[in-house]
């Protein structure tokens, strides 16, 4: 783990891809993408499965070690319309009867925008973007807002290191510029795309179970 200040509060950077602002006790997370690998497989794309379970078992640990009393998605919790697969449905539902007392706030993305919200049943509160905490604005998008910082994703950042690009190494990240930091996707099926450096940018990357500043 490591931990990054934001707008005076401390936020914890997770290796499973999450972030936790302890003074909220509130988990966020970006791009869980649910459903995603049952969407290509509707094409006819042989893709892994058990990608939807691997992440809800993954939230249930973070809860479990951060004492998380509240998730906030930074878009794009579903993937596409064909994520209401009743067995992919079915498999978050039996995720959130365990944790019924956990608040989650979904801040739409775009995918959500063509998914359409969760079900009512899963007793989401759902909103567009920015959703302000405590002088930071949560965001699918990394846009800037006026008098706030904003935590966003969407772009499912990653570095490059290593010399020659035949002996470099893609890890994903989190990307911190002086008003936007981006976390990377925390669903197990997603792309990555890499970041551009900046001038002063904060850089830690995820390796294993470790989160290293790289800056």
């Amino acid at each position: 783990m490591a931990t990054f200040t934001v707008s005076g509060h401390p936020l914890t950077l997770l290796p499973e891809k999450a972030a936790f602002l302890e003074d909220f006790r509130t988990l966020l997370v970006a791009d869980a993408h649910i459903g995603k690998a049952v969407s290509f497989r509707s094409f006819g794309v042989p893709v892994p499965r058990g990608t939807t379970s691997e992440n809800l078992a993954m939230l249930t640990r973070l809860v479990e070690r951060t004492g998380a009393v509240r998730i906030v998605f930074l878009g794009d919790f579903l993937h596409s319309k064909r994520s209401l697969a009743a067995s992919t449905m079915d498999a978050v539902a039996q995720w959130r009867r365990r944790h019924e007392g956990l608040a989650l706030t979904l801040v739409r993305g775009n995918h959500d925008d063509r998914a359409g919200d969760p079900p009512a049943s899963l007793g989401f509160s759902v909103v567009d973007e920015p959703l302000v905490v405590g002088g930071l604005a949560l965001c699918h998008h990394p846009v800037a807002h006026d008098g706030f910082y904003s935590l966003a994703g969407h772009l499912h950042p990653c570095v490059r290191l290593g010399g020659r690009a035949f002996d470099s190494l893609r890890l994903p990240c989190f990307h911190f510029t002086g008003r936007v930091g981006v976390l990377p996707a925390f669903g197990s099926f997603t792309g990555m795309h890499p970041i551009r450096r900046g001038e002063g940018d904060r850089i830690f990357a995820i390796a294993d179970d470790h989160v290293a500043d790289v800056s």
